[in-house]
């Protein structure tokens, strides 16, 4: 790993919002802000259960991911039409843009929208659109990755993945989301195998409230390439030393890990650990609408909260390119650009 030169705690800031990143954890439903969403309401004659922005932003008071995911589902409901999901996109670039995002990877949550009635052509071409257009307008990249709700079956899993089949070309990979605890990885073994079969990058949520279990089964049974959060994992030496071995990477959201109570505080959480025993951990900024921040607040706050240098920075951003599903020219780019970056701070 590159050595890079130490930064003034008092620069330190700076470095992280400057320094060119790729972003490997957002969910594109959780950008959507309360401001939008009651743009979106209007727009779409959608009655909401919050008299107004400020309203609906207190309710952001979240206890576990359970209590979470009833106001995010809530929030999708204004989600209609293939220009509304190229809006939210929109929005999410904009922001991503100016904390120096160059590549972002998002995840959608189809079945929340066509339990609505919502067509997944709607969903995917909306979206698909607004990654077009964020190369033109922002000169960010962007790839889709479409997510099974682990709540539900694996059967209806499997009905998602055939409805989503005629826009492949549009997806870059699969992934696994929602509640956790109660719902393993082994749970969706046949679809995730289908999906591997056709070519599909896999990825899972694990590991954020499961235990260490979770990550050892997506790891494999589901066979994915990247663990989202896996923060459980430190509890599990041989795990922690089979991450580090195999590179593969985490996509660690520590202000979501606040906000659902995963670590009492920043200071507690284990970002640094997980560096420190090798492990290809990048920061993300998971639902950021609804936690507290974008990835920029996500790297300031959890450094200004723990004993995080240049050194830490550098692993990160350098971690996120490598995870990409970018092609290997692409990533040689950009982990370029990053180290001209950092030795020019």
């Amino acid at each position: 790993m590159k050595l890079v030169k130490p930064v003034a705690a008092d620069r330190l800031s700076e470095l992280l919002r400057q320094m060119p990143k790729a972003e490997l954890h957002i969910h594109i439903e959780g950008s959507l802000e309360p401001e939008l969403i009651f743009a979106l309401a209007q727009r779409n004659a959608v009655a909401l259960p919050y008299a107004s922005v400020e309203e609906l932003r207190s309710a952001y008071a979240f206890t576990n991911l359970q209590s979470f995911l009833d106001i995010y589902y809530a929030g999708a409901s204004v989600l209609i039409t293939e220009q509304d999901f190229h809006d939210m996109a929109m929005a999410y670039f904009a922001r991503a843009a100016e904390d120096n995002v160059v590549h972002t990877e998002l995840f959608f949550d189809p079945q929340t929208h066509t339990a609505r009635g919502v067509s997944m052509e709607t969903v995917i071409n909306g979206l698909h659109r607004a990654c077009v257009d964020a190369q033109a307008e922002f000169g960010v990249s962007a790839l889709l990755i479409m997510c099974f709700l682990r709540h539900l079956s694996e059967k209806e899993a499997f009905e998602t993945l055939e409805q989503a089949l005629p826009y492949r070309d549009k997806i870059i990979g699969i992934g696994l989301d929602s509640g956790e605890v109660g719902n393993p990885p082994e749970k969706f073994a046949r679809v995730f195998a289908r999906c591997r079969e056709l070519g599909f990058h896999l990825v899972a949520h694990a590991g954020e409230e499961g235990p260490p279990a979770y990550v050892w089964t997506a790891l494999d049974v589901l066979k994915v390439e990247r663990i989202d959060h896996g923060v459980q994992s430190s509890k599990d030496a041989a795990l922690m030393q089979r991450l580090a071995q195999d590179r593969i990477a985490l996509t660690v959201c520590p202000l979501s890990n606040l906000k659902l109570c995963v670590f009492p505080d920043l200071a507690s959480h284990n970002l640094r650990q997980l560096l420190d025993a090798g492990l290809a951990a990048t920061v993300n900024s998971d639902d950021p609408a609804y936690f507290g921040g974008y990835i920029n607040e996500n790297f300031t706050q959890t450094f200004a909260a723990g004993e995080l240098t240049s050194q830490h920075a550098y692993m990160l951003a350098s971690n996120s390119f490598e995870a990409s599903f970018l092609e290997d020219a692409e990533k040689r780019r950009h982990s370029d650009r990053l180290s001209a970056f950092l030795e020019a701070f």
